[in-house]
């Protein structure tokens, strides 16, 4: 039996546009816009779930998915970063940016690790395997990333290498243990 899952990391909103860490922002008219003339885009799905922020929340909707929150699917924990730009923290706290950007295991922001989302993520992706059909999941683009980093089986380090543009669509197909990987599919309405 295989599953097949696309993940959709979400339209744009304030946070993406300014290069913030997100602070639960909805989003904003051109990228609901954006995600509603997607629409059409999508066939049937067995399941759809979504990383439970309001943009991901908000994308699967403008998709046209009844998408089931999934806490295992939400995005990195981001601690006393969240809701800053990245300027304003590498003015701040330039050290711990980055130890941030280049060791995995790091969360100097108090919050969660990459290591630890890819952990959770991974848990859920696992468990994903025991399912059949297709599956849609609209999910953070960090989530994206270390849903991939799993799948692969590569070193963690790799998901701050992997570059998850807006209301794009990342495949992965699972049976018999592993998972296959097609990338970077345009959406198109």
């Amino acid at each position: 039996m295989t599953v097949r899952l696309t993940l959709v990391p979400p339209a744009v909103n304030a946070s993406l546009r300014e290069v913030r860490f997100d602070a639960d922002g909805p989003l904003d008219p051109a990228g609901l816009a954006r995600a509603e003339a997607l629409a059409p885009a999508f066939g049937p799905a067995t399941r759809a779930y979504a990383s439970p922020s309001a943009r991901c929340l908000g994308t699967a909707r403008a998709l046209g998915l009844s998408a089931e929150p999934a806490p295992g699917l939400a995005g990195c924990a981001m601690g006393r970063w969240r809701g800053r730009a990245l300027e304003d923290v590498a003015a701040t706290e330039g050290t711990g940016l980055a130890a941030w950007l280049s060791d995995p295991e790091a969360a100097p922001h108090g919050g969660e690790s990459l290591r630890d989302l890819r952990v959770r993520v991974g848990a859920w992706l696992d468990a994903l395997r025991e399912e059949t059909g297709r599956v849609t999941a609209v999910v953070e683009p960090d989530v994206v990333r270390a849903a991939t980093v799993h799948a692969l089986g590569v070193p963690d380090a790799t998901a701050l290498r992997l570059d998850v543009r807006p209301l794009t669509a990342v495949h992965l197909s699972g049976r018999g243990g592993r998972w296959n990987l097609r990338i970077g599919e345009p959406l198109t309405g």
